[in-house]
């Protein structure tokens, strides 16, 4: 009978599990907490802040004012937010395309039989983490119209020297440069993975059917690339969206606005013209750009694994 009274005391089988799922709930919800607290102090009250910014107009001093769709009128009408949507563009035209042939080749180096691979893998990735603010101030220096090291090699081959970062022109197409070079370790390191993972037998087995280098690289290599050269071109396109430090350093936006970017512009708007309702719009139209861009070039661009 004792034996009997015990057993109805203890908790049956499916009492003492859900008390230990209780349990662990409580300790799934403290361990999350920091996490969730951060982001919804630092993503989510930022994101609906802004975006209640746009249909209002604030200096930060004064009172916030609701003006409707006025900061999206004035946007769609705004040539220097076009002009800066422009160059924008045309630094990603040869932004992206640079990033992807260097990255690529480079990678294609390293990962063969070399000497002294450890360290170039590193040279070519150190850039990629010195600040932004030094290599720009570097390259301005680089870029100098009197005293720069490329004018100086132009001049002592007998061609004139080059306004890089004063003429309207090439101004935007020389920061492109700059960044690329800034950049172009992160994504030899993408394409080292990628080539890394290509089978070896695949080589082998081309080899022995006759194929060369080249149409081993054609053929091969590029094919299952593709999913890697897809992310650099995406990563490539929304880190060029952001180009903000080098022209800020470099031209402060000129000449003439040539090298004016999106974000840079914002900068402005927000931290020079304290129109923050303007500079929250033109951050909200910034993503909507990034999105579609990066929407067009997944639809584009075929992802599929070729094995």
């Amino acid at each position: 009978m004792k034996e009997a009274a015990v057993e109805e005391r203890q908790p049956s089988y499916l009492a003492r599990l859900r008390m230990e799922y209780r349990s662990s709930d409580k300790a799934g919800y403290i361990m999350v907490l920091p996490y969730v607290l951060h982001f919804l102090v630092f993503v989510a009250y930022p994101l609906v802040f802004a975006f209640i910014l746009v249909f209002c107009k604030w200096d930060i001093v004064s009172p916030m004012e609701f003006v409707g769709l006025r900061n999206i009128q004035r946007l769609m009408r705004d040539t220097t937010f076009w002009t800066a949507v422009t160059n924008t563009l045309k630094f990603l035209a040869l932004h992206i395309p640079l990033q992807i042939v260097f990255a690529l080749l480079i990678a294609v180096v390293l990962n063969g039989p070399i000497k002294l691979r450890g360290f170039f893998r590193g040279a070519f990735f150190l850039p990629f983490v010195i600040s932004g603010a030094v290599v720009t101030i570097l390259w301005q220096q680089l870029y100098s119209t009197d005293a720069g090291v490329f004018n100086l090699i132009l001049t002592k081959l007998g061609a004139s020297p080059v306004p890089w970062l004063t003429d309207p022109s090439i101004a935007i197409y020389s920061i492109a440069v700059m960044a690329t070079w800034k950049n172009v370790g992160f994504y030899i390191v993408l394409f080292l993975a990628g080539l890394q993972n290509v089978p070896r037998e695949l080589y082998e087995a081309a080899s022995i059917d006759g194929a060369n280098r080249g149409e081993q690289f054609w053929k091969i290599t590029m094919p299952l690339l593709r999913p890697v050269t897809l992310l650099v071109i995406m990563l490539s396109t929304i880190g060029g969206f952001g180009l903000f430090i080098e022209p800020f350093v470099m031209t402060g936006g000129g000449p003439a606005e040539s090298t004016l970017s999106v974000v840079l512009y914002l900068y402005k708007n927000a931290f020079q013209f304290l129109k923050m309702g303007y500079a929250a719009t033109i951050g909200f139209a910034l993503a909507l750009m990034i999105f579609l861009v990066t929407l067009v070039q997944r639809k584009l661009l075929d992802v599929e694994q070729p094995y």
